[in-house]
């Protein structure tokens, strides 16, 4: 467990200005989950994202099962999953009773794997829905997967969890797919505390989340309810936190930018040591994960992880691939070995914008004292 002096993989940045913007809406008095700064927090976010709706939820993964449920996932559907994410991808694909197929990665990025997708789409299976994530705060290839799914009539929903403020050929990740969803967890680039997004730029699906978000309610004196909902609404008081947040999302992306940069620095001459996602200046950088061929370095990426826990720094392995998570034995799968290989050779850095230049220091200062013993 983190003690009070360990350096965390990434810890909210909150300071000054969301106090300010809280207290405002503490004081309005909309305390609930309707109110004022929901509204502009959802039309802010829209407009940074380019997309004409937005619907804030409770979490990313209601984001996700609303964004399913929108497009009719449901028993008997197959929806394509990356097996490199984390499970709240999968589990939301559960929720509506369809079934999740997992497709590996690519092993620059650790993204779906355009080929493999292809290849699953070409069989005729009953797929309802490709999902991506943007791993780790770098889009997908869409280029090659949206035209892949257009070729054979799947609609596609962006996990963007990790990329808010990312790109990907000039776009902004979120704004990819018939729907795309967000996530405000307390360890994302920015945080509502907890709290997610839905973006489309479909009328009816963003109306039809809205309505499941808010128990399907109908708009009418009494309670009545046409349909099972849910209670996924946001409330008014962490969208405050999230319009402050909001405004300084760029300014804690160039900061974790910075941050990879000095991990690039360190690693760069050193063999068999790579960063995930290379330098890609469009990516928001959320973590910084280094891949290491044992071979070629002469060590392994859990020899750093010890290193550096004993000295109170928090890292973490990529994601366990979800086609071996227990709970999913059995499921289908196409994969290639690349996922299985970025969970045993890859481990997260302490990428958060809150990092101080002390604690930064101290990490890079750790990691180079690692390897100049390894050398």
């Amino acid at each position: 467990m983190a003690n009070s002096h360990t350096v965390l993989l990434s810890a909210p940045d909150v300071g000054a200005l969301e106090q300010e913007y809280v207290l405002a809406a503490l004081r309005s008095g909309w305390v609930a989950p309707a109110g004022p700064d929901l509204d502009l927090f959802e039309q802010e976010i829209a407009r940074r994202v380019g997309v004409p709706y937005a619907v804030a939820v409770s979490s990313g993964t209601a984001a996700l099962h609303l964004a399913l449920l929108g497009i009719g996932a449901g028993p008997g559907d197959v929806v394509v999953v990356p097996t490199m994410t984390f499970a709240a991808t999968a589990n939301a694909v559960v929720y509506t009773g369809a079934t999740p197929v997992f497709a590996d990665c690519e092993a620059a990025t650790g993204n779906l794997d355009p080929e493999l997708l292809s290849g699953l789409l070409a069989e005729g299976a009953p797929v309802r829905v490709v999902l991506t994530v943007d791993l780790f705060g770098c889009c997908a290839d869409y280029e090659r997967i949206l035209p892949v799914c257009e070729r054979y009539g799947v609609p596609v929903i962006e996990d963007a969890a990790e990329a808010l403020g990312a790109r990907h050929r000039g776009r902004p990740a979120g704004s990819f797919g018939r729907a795309a969803t967000l996530s405000f967890n307390g360890n994302k680039i920015m945080t509502t505390s907890g709290g997610g997004m839905l973006l489309t730029a479909d009328a009816a699906l963003a109306g039809r989340a809205r309505h499941l978000a808010g128990q399907a309610r109908l708009p009418v004196a009494h309670y009545e309810h046409d349909e099972i909902g849910y209670n996924y609404r946001l409330s008014n008081l962490l969208a405050a936190l999230g319009r402050a947040q909001l405004n300084r999302l760029d300014e804690m992306i160039e900061r974790r930018r910075a941050v990879r940069d000095g991990y690039a620095k360190v690693f760069a001459h050193v063999d068999g040591v790579r960063l995930l996602g290379g330098d890609d200046p469009a990516a928001n950088c959320w973590l910084t994960s280094i891949v290491v061929d044992p071979q070629r370095a002469g060590w392994q990426a859990g020899d750093l992880a010890a290193h550096l826990a004993a000295r109170n720094v928090e890292t973490r392995p990529i994601f366990k691939p979800m086609h071996l998570q227990p709970v999913f034995a059995g499921a289908r799968t196409v994969v290639n070995g690349t996922a299985e290989r970025l969970f045993r050779d890859g481990l997260l850095l302490p990428s958060g914008s809150a990092l101080s230049d002390d604690q930064v220091r101290k990490v890079l200062d750790d990691v180079t004292q690692f390897l100049d013993g390894r050398r």
